[in-house]
């Protein structure tokens, strides 16, 4: 019989309630149905899982609260179907989950879930939880949203597993919690962020990235925030402490360590407001007692902040205010040469980020200046690694510095750079070469008075021998380039350059360009002497 007694609260939306009659009938015998229902589903026939899982939701739905003295049974069930090879069975496992999570009480629910999940954290569980979460309602589980974030958001959780399944079922229990308590996951709102970014550290959540970022949004807007820069400007000063907590022992395996990367790169201009908190840390991690994968890692992260300063760690236009420790406690130490393929892979994008770094508008000339007699000897000792980029990027950085710096060295200090520009004549690639040429050139421009031409004679000598041993190179681009250098460099002493050109003139291959170099120093001293 049906008395048509009103649904309770919440009941599931487009499901027909069951006649009284047969939810008392399930009622009188759920615990002697439940036992066999149980044993099925685990039964090593697929086709007798799909029917018992069947059976369980439609149980279930008549049981109604009456589920409540069954809940042992059912979850220690439900964790097992959850993992089945069936998808129905899992399809079918995560209603009835989500039937209990409507007819239960959570506080009965999370008192048992709860210890289990910390106990053995299993992407099971995280299904079992993310399903009761969607089933409950926000009036009721509102006042247990804390309980829930704490727990997820702890290390031994959030960390624990890299499987994307778990990730995946990670993710699932925070968006419920979103979905179904909208403004009030405000109060959670620092534990779901600590739990997104974990998830978007893992190696293996590449694949979820869109789907973290979808519910980083959601939560975004069910705080009335400007999208997730909002939210991280409105965490930035937890979630920095949090994940560089016990910075001081990063490894390159290390969870933390990922976790600070992507709320670093992950935040855009947010990050230009915390650089006080930056800054110690890249600091600390980047000194070369640290273990050097680890460094990489972190130079990596540098280098892409780098390049978009104006967007990352210079949108405020702070950044320059930390540039002398940048250059003098980070980049400089890590140019020192170790042995290693590591050592030399950190020495040169130790190099590329000092590159990038001059290519911005964050360094003021006299900023460099005070950093350039710590910076040039160190650059110099670059110009001899074996990798090409490090030679090709330190040869630009020394022409970069040459450029700024030139007109206040002294002749020694200019004496000093030279040899090292010269031995990249001889340099395996082109481009290196050509930008050493290049790089003298503009070396030449800062020959003044103050260059005493008798003391310091011997230096000009040499640099004209080395110019024009390869003004007769192979390479036609190269020789262009040499020519060129040789003709503004002709200003400093042209009467050493035309005796060095006589004696070479006889041996090269084509004389050509030193008949061009000698008739344009003779035009110069006679519209001189005019």
């Amino acid at each position: 019989m049906d008395f048509s007694a009103p649904c309770p609260a919440f009941y599931p939306p487009a499901v027909a309630r069951p006649g009284l009659g047969c939810r008392e009938l399930i009622f009188r015998n759920l615990s002697r149905i439940l036992p066999a229902v149980s044993c099925d589903m685990t039964d090593w026939v697929a086709g007798t899982r799909v029917k018992a899982a069947q059976l369980l939701l439609v149980l279930l739905l008549h049981a109604e609260d009456h589920t409540t003295q069954h809940m042992e049974l059912l979850l220690s069930t439900l964790y097992r179907s959850c993992l089945d090879e069936e998808e129905q069975v899992v399809q079918n496992s995560i209603k009835s989950a989500e039937l209990i999570g409507t007819f239960v009480n959570p506080e009965v629910f999370l008192k048992l879930i709860l210890p289990a999940l910390q106990k053995s954290p299993t992407s099971s569980h995280l299904t079992v939880l993310a399903a009761f979460i969607r089933g409950s309602s926000c009036e009721v589980l509102k006042s247990h949203l804390h309980r829930i974030a704490d727990v997820i958001s702890k290390p031994e959780i959030c960390q624990g597993s890299e499987k994307v399944l778990y990730l995946e079922q990670l993710l699932c229990c925070v968006q419920s919690a979103i979905t179904i308590c909208q403004q009030y996951c405000t109060d959670i709102s620092l534990q779901c962020m600590k739990v997104l970014i974990t998830i978007l550290a893992c190696p293996a959540s590449e694949t979820l990235d869109e789907k973290v970022r979808g519910v980083m949004l959601s939560l975004a807007e069910v705080q009335g925030v400007s999208g997730l820069q909002g939210l991280y400007r409105q965490h930035m000063q937890e979630l920095m402490q949090w994940a560089s907590k016990g910075h001081d022992h990063w490894t390159s395996y290390s969870i933390a360590r990922a976790q600070y990367e992507v709320l670093v790169l992950e935040s855009g201009p947010v990050i230009g407001d915390h650089l006080s908190l930056l800054m110690p840390v890249l600091k600390t991690c980047l000194q070369q007692d640290k273990e050097p994968q680890m460094r990489l890692k972190l130079f990596t992260m540098l280098s892409k902040l780098l390049l978009k300063a104006g967007e990352t760690v210079n949108s405020k236009g702070q950044f320059h205010l930390h540039s002398e420790t940048l250059i003098r406690d980070i980049l400089v130490p890590n140019l020192k040469w170790h042995a290693g393929r590591t050592a030399g892979a950190i020495r040169t994008i130790a190099v590329s980020c000092l590159w990038v770094l001059l290519q911005t508008d964050v360094l003021s000339h006299e900023e460099i200046l005070q950093v350039h007699d710590v910076l040039m000897p160190q650059i110099l000792t670059t110009l001899e690694e074996d990798s090409k980029t490090s030679r090709l990027v330190s040869c630009r950085i020394i022409k970069t510095l040459l450029g700024i710096c030139g007109p206040h060295l002294d002749p020694d200090k200019l004496n000093k750079i030279y040899p090292e520009l010269v031995k990249r004549l001889d340099d395996a690639s082109d481009e290196v070469r050509i930008t050493a040429v290049k790089t003298l050139s503009l070396w030449f421009k800062f020959i003044d008075e103050q260059y005493e031409r008798t003391t310091y004679r011997g230096h000009l000598e040499f640099l004209y021998r080395c110019l024009l041993v390869h003004l007769d190179d192979t390479d036609s681009a190269l020789q262009a380039t040499v020519l060129d250098v040789l003709k503004e460099a002709s200003v400093a002493y042209p009467s050493v350059l035309v005796q060095e050109i006589e004696a070479v003139k006889h041996k090269h291959r084509t004389p050509v360009y030193c008949d061009q170099l000698l008739q344009h120093i003779q035009i110069n001293q006679d519209s001189g002497s005019t």
